[in-house]
């Protein structure tokens, strides 16, 4: 069963449509790192990072991992461990998985660019938690943390998310 994404403000799984939050960009073609876009296609769950400190561990028949505070996640195009995660401190760019604020509770790691990935075309394509004034992503999908759980107990490694192109 697939995790649908729509529109840029509805997800809907297992009969249920839950209020979302996409990229700055849109939902559309992804053309770079940074551009903002949260990339149209369907995509596997790699698996699940949790802050255990905050959060039990989920619910999920994800592989699931607690995230530490020297967990990163390498966005530097130019580095061999590009769209991968990381252990600090590293020496390239990177985003830190442990966060101040809530957005890092819960991240699925999207199969986007990552099977081989292509350098430059977009890393960290997460399923996280939404921030509490709903603010747009930097490409990922994001769910209050209430509902990104209840999705998590259904979620099977056969799971998708189907991003589907904006109507113009």
């Amino acid at each position: 069963m697939d995790i649908i994404v729509a529109s840029p403000t509805e997800l809907t799984f297992a009969g249920k449509t839950y209020s979302c939050v996409v990229g700055r960009g849109g939902i559309g073609i992804k053309g770079r790192e940074g551009d903002g876009i949260t990339p149209v296609g369907r995509f596997p769950l790699r698996s699940l990072r949790y802050r255990p400190d905050i959060l039990e561990k989920p619910k999920t028949q994800l592989t699931t991992h607690p995230i530490i505070p020297l967990d990163g996640w390498c966005d530097d195009p130019k580095h061999a461990q590009y769209n991968r995660p990381i252990r600090l401190p590293f020496s390239a760019s990177y985003e830190s998985l442990w966060r101040p604020d809530d957005l890092y509770n819960l991240i699925v790691n999207l199969g986007f660019n990552d099977d081989p990935p292509v350098l430059g075309l977009g890393s960290a394509i997460f399923f996280h938690v939404k921030s509490p004034k709903s603010l747009p992503t930097e490409g990922c999908v994001a769910l209050a943390q209430s509902d990104l759980l209840e999705v998590l107990k259904n979620c099977t490694t056969d799971t998708f998310v189907n991003i589907k192109p904006q109507n113009p």
